[in-house]
C-alpha cells in the first residue's frame, strides 16, 4: 500500500466511512501524518494499522475507551505483554458475565412461549402479562413472577 492516502483511500482500505476516520480522530485515536497545502489530510500505512487494530479490537467487544487504552500499552516501553493480557482477561469476563445473562434471558423467554396458547385473545396472552408484572432477582436470574 502506497504511502500518503487521503482519507477516503484509508477509509476505503480499512473499509469504514470517512465520517468514521473523522470521528476517531476528534477522539485522538487516529492522527494525520501530514497535510497537503490543499488542507487535505494525509495518511501512512502506520495509519492504516492502527485503524485496523481499532476496527479488530471493536469485533472483539473492545469499548473505543478500552481501545484507546491498550493503544497507549502499544506506545509505553514500560509495558508489558501482561498488561495487555489483563485488560483481555477482564474483558472476557464482562463478556462470560453478559452471556450468562443472555442464557438467562432466553431460558425465560423459552418458557414464556410454552406457556403461551396461540388462539387466546391478547389480553390473556402470559407474556403481555408477564411483560406487564414487576421482576424480582432470584440467584442472580431474571424470572417473571408467577
Amino acid at each position: 500500500m502506497a504511502s500518503g492516502l487521503t482519507i477516503g483511500q484509508l477509509a476505503k482500505s480499512v473499509g469504514v466511512n470517512i465520517e468514521t476516520v473523522r470521528y476517531y480522530e476528534r477522539l485522538q485515536l487516529l492522527t494525520p501524518t501530514a497535510r497537503k497545502p490543499s488542507g487535505y489530510r494525509i495518511y501512512s500505512d502506520d495509519v492504516v494499522r492502527r485503524l485496523r487494530f481499532i476496527k479488530n479490537a471493536q469485533a472483539l467487544g473492545f469499548t473505543l475507551e478500552e481501545i484507546a487504552g491498550l493503544l497507549n500499552l502499544r506506545v509505553d516501553s514500560a509495558a508489558s505483554c501482561g498488561d495487555v493480557q489483563r485488560r483481555a482477561q477482564a474483558k472476557l469476563a464482562r463478556v462470560e458475565a453478559k452471556l450468562k445473562d443472555l442464557e438467562s434471558m432466553a431460558g425465560v423467554l423459552k418458557d414464556l412461549i410454552k406457556s403461551c396458547r396461540a388462539g387466546q385473545p391478547t389480553d390473556r396472552c402470559p407474556i403481555l402479562k408477564s411483560l406487564e408484572e414487576k421482576r424480582r432477582s432470584d440467584d442472580g436470574n431474571r424470572k417473571a413472577k408467577r
